[in-house]
């Protein structure tokens, strides 16, 4: 019975209730809604009531197979490089180097500017024949290719600018972790005669583990979920060979599939749940462990 009343929270429960409603109000009610109105084909006036007609059609149609595909290639790919790009950074910016505020401040600041200017200036730079990376390029010799224009490309090189632009998010988290761990760690490492790459396998890596858990975990679902910077830059494009979940959506909703559209959210939102659920269940499994 004391164990009890220790661990009852001294607030009464009646607090959580402004927080419950909000949360109800503008996340469970439309998630429950749009999960209705997948099983419809709806306009703004009536909705008719299809059963799994539009998931059928959904993985029915190539193109839309096709955004599926592409989310998973986009959110591995970005998730991947920001978490081991950021954790490079990390350890070069909490080291002992010359400008290592101004280098922090270069790497952080993309974060801070708009995506849609990013993806209009990224989309000029990486102009086939007027663009700045290939003219500078073809100044030492070297054919650029065609970065947006090119089915195979498109999509890597998108990813590649949201890495840019996001991977000062991963390294400001996992500087926190880095400072966080106690000197007296390495110091040990270094008696024992640790060189620098086995005390970064064998100390950094380990107590960096929960903000690697962060990252990868805010990385992956920022990029299952993206959409902003692909439609800058491509549309889509050429052709679907970048088009993601997000952007196969919003054409949706544009041509006025809007039962389809809705389909593609909920999709989306199953496929979000059903990687980064168990991911994150395994993380915290294996740091129970260790």
């Amino acid at each position: 019975m004391t164990e009890r009343r220790a661990r009852r929270s001294p607030y009464p429960t009646w607090f959580f209730l402004p927080a419950a409603v909000v949360y109800g109000a503008l996340f469970i009610v439309p998630t429950l809604a749009s999960f209705w109105f997948s099983l419809t084909r709806w306009n703004l006036f009536e909705a008719e009531f299809i059963g799994l007609g539009n998931f059928r059609q959904f993985f029915r149609e190539p193109f839309l197979v096709q955004g599926v595909v592409n989310t998973l290639i986009y959110g591995t790919l970005t998730s991947g490089l920001k978490t081991v790009l950021g954790l490079a950074l990390a350890v070069l910016l909490t080291g002992r180097i010359w400008f290592r505020g101004t280098l922090r401040t270069l790497v952080f600041f993309p974060v801070l500017v708009s995506t849609i200017g990013v993806g209009f200036a990224f989309e000029a730079m990486m102009h086939p024949t007027r663009g700045v990376i290939n003219v500078a390029l073809e100044g030492i010799g070297i054919d650029g290719p065609h970065w947006l224009t090119n089915p195979s490309l498109a999509l890597v090189s998108v990813a590649l600018v949201d890495v840019w632009k996001g991977v000062g998010l991963a390294t400001v988290i996992f500087m926190a972790g880095l400072v966080s761990i106690p000197q007296d760690y390495y110091e040990a490492a270094r008696i024992d005669g640790a060189t620098r790459w086995q005390q970064f396998r064998r100390v950094t890596v380990p107590l960096v583990r929960p903000a690697t858990i962060t990252v990868v975990t805010l990385s992956l679902i920022s990029g299952l979920r993206y959409f902003e910077l692909i439609w800058a830059m491509t549309g889509g494009g050429p052709g679907f060979s970048s088009d993601v979940i997000a952007s196969v959506i919003y054409k949706q909703y544009q041509a006025g599939f809007y039962g389809l559209a809705t389909a593609g959210n909920v999709i989306l939102f199953g496929l979000i749940a059903c990687i980064v659920l168990p991911l994150t269940w395994w993380f915290n499994r294996r740091e129970v462990e260790l």
